[in-house]
């Protein structure tokens, strides 16, 4: 470790020492904006899926244009969060935050009034950007904000929670606004939340910066950039029309170019966007790719049980959406006891036990019948526990990949975690729809739907003991291994 970084890491642990270990009365104040600011960045993103047909016919979609109100929300989001991560690095993350709430108030404003496609459209990428933003900026004012340790596990457990749970409440409200009320509530639910976090966050949360500016990497910022965009834009379009398509093929063959020379630049420059040593950790490295498999599974199987709950048990669009409020219940579940876990063990056994958890009870899964009753007796607690599993590895993964950095790092850190986490959302349903599609051979009947989410429940279930091999692999105690009160990285230094 060099100088300069041992300095800015003795800093880090010196404040961290001298930091309350306990919720003060501000503290409470910080972590209630941050979590509610982060619960509705969640619900953005399954908030509209019911509503889309919903919206189609009010300002006249075609079919084949529907999907572009979700693929510009995922392409802005995804795209531009690692940029934004290290852009609140250079002007301060508290403003970054700040900023982003008040355009997702404005966009979503703009987007409930709409009259058009166009201005809809316009309003989602808004959307997108603001999340990009806000994501990592909210995540840096978390963890520079609380101690590493124990106080920090606890806010990280609580985010995590509310994330995932945030998501499933995502798919309820949006088919109880849009039945109760209109699709335009779908939007217009975040402008007082937004202008409540604007009007509040300066008066609660401070400033948070590194002690150095860094100076900015365009061309590394370019081309991470253009190569998410071209990566995501590829899975959006593989999930629509399937992964040998010229689109889905143009878009991951130009993200795995632009991701190429995105890695190329950083090892030239002096002063790159990521430095690859941070990459290099396995506590980083793992520790996403952990974090992006746990996005990948979760999120998909909301979407492989909605087509089960609907076209194989003939559920309604809100029956099934208030279905997965015992899988929202699960993860408030394991976002409050993952905490207790590592402080008690490692954040090690919480990834290993939340992910044997959930392949245990994804697994189960195969089980599911074609009538309801018996069905439902087993669906409901596997879908459960297996979240209490999945919040397990979600909060392992933030302790661990953004632990043992100095705060001029935390910046990138909570940026690779957010891109982690919104890329596997954005990933998930694609390759899961694929499977499907692939074991239905195009057949729509109930017993063919069966079969082919049996079939993609399986590969689901496969990835998540995927997840488990490589934490219990890597981030075993003879490597880089975040342990409560102690930080891998200032042992090795």
């Amino acid at each position: 470790m060099s100088t300069i970084e041992s300095a800015a890491q003795s800093t880090v642990d010196a404040g961290n020492r001298a930091a309350p270990q306990h919720l003060t009365g501000r503290l409470k104040l910080v972590l209630a904006v941050l979590l509610v600011a982060q619960f509705m960045l969640a619900v953005d993103f399954s908030i509209l899926n019911v509503a889309l047909p919903a919206i189609g016919d009010g300002l006249g979609f075609s079919l084949a244009d529907l999907q572009w109100i979700a693929t510009a929300f995922a392409l802005s989001a995804a795209g531009f969060t690692l940029f934004f991560g290290r852009i609140g690095d250079l002007v301060g993350r508290k403003k970054i935050f700040i900023g982003s709430l008040a355009l997702l108030g404005i966009s979503s404003l703009a987007g409930g009034l709409a009259q058009s496609p166009e201005v809809l459209l316009v309003a989602r990428v808004a959307q997108g950007l603001a999340t990009a933003a806000a994501t990592p900026a909210g995540l840096s004012l978390l963890t520079t904000s609380f101690a590493e340790g124990p106080l920090r596990q606890k806010a990280l457990g609580i985010n995590g929670a509310l994330m995932s749970a945030g998501f499933t409440t995502g798919a309820v409200l949006g088919g109880v606004l849009t039945d109760l009320l209109s699709w335009r509530w779908a939007f217009f639910i975040n402008v007082p939340v937004a202008l409540a976090v604007v009007l509040i966050a300066p008066t609660v949360i401070k400033e948070s910066r590194p002690a150095t500016r860094p100076s900015l990497d365009l061309p590394g910022a370019l081309t991470v950039t253009l190569g998410l965009l071209g990566l995501v834009y590829g899975l959006t379009q593989a999930g629509e029309f399937g992964w040998t398509h010229p689109r889905a093929l143009a878009g991951l063959g130009a993200g795995v170019v632009f991701l190429a020379a995105f890695f190329l630049v950083e090892r030239k420059v002096a002063a790159p966007l990521v430095p690859l040593r941070t990459l290099g950790r396995p506590t980083v490295a793992w520790g996403n790719a952990l974090g992006l498999l746990a996005f990948v599974t979760e999120t998909s199987l909301v979407y492989l049980l909605t087509l089960y709950l609907q076209k194989t048990l003939g559920f309604s669009p809100l029956a099934a959406g208030i279905s997965f409020g015992v899988l929202g219940i699960g993860t408030v579940v394991g976002g409050l006891a993952a905490p207790k876990v590592i402080a008690r063990t490692s954040t090690l056994t919480a990834l290993v036990a939340g992910g044997v958890v959930q392949t245990v009870f994804t697994a189960a899964l195969l089980f599911l019948g074609t009538t309801t009753g018996g069905s439902l007796a087993l669906l409901l607690p596997a879908t459960f526990f297996g979240g209490v599993g999945n919040m397990l590895v979600i909060v392992g993964f933030m302790v661990t990949a953004t632990s043992g950095l100095p705060d001029a790092e935390q910046g990138l850190a909570t940026g690779l975690a957010s891109m982690s986490q919104q890329v596997g959302i954005t990933m998930g349903t694609p390759i899961m729809s694929a499977v499907v599609t692939a074991s239905t051979a195009g057949a729509a009947t109930a017993s063919a739907v069966h079969h082919g989410v049996t079939v993609a429940i399986a590969v689901n279930a496969a990835l998540v003991l995927l997840g488990v091999a490589l934490a219990a692999l890597f981030l075993r105690p003879g490597r880089p291994h975040h342990r409560t009160g102690s930080t891998p990285e200032a042992r090795e230094a």
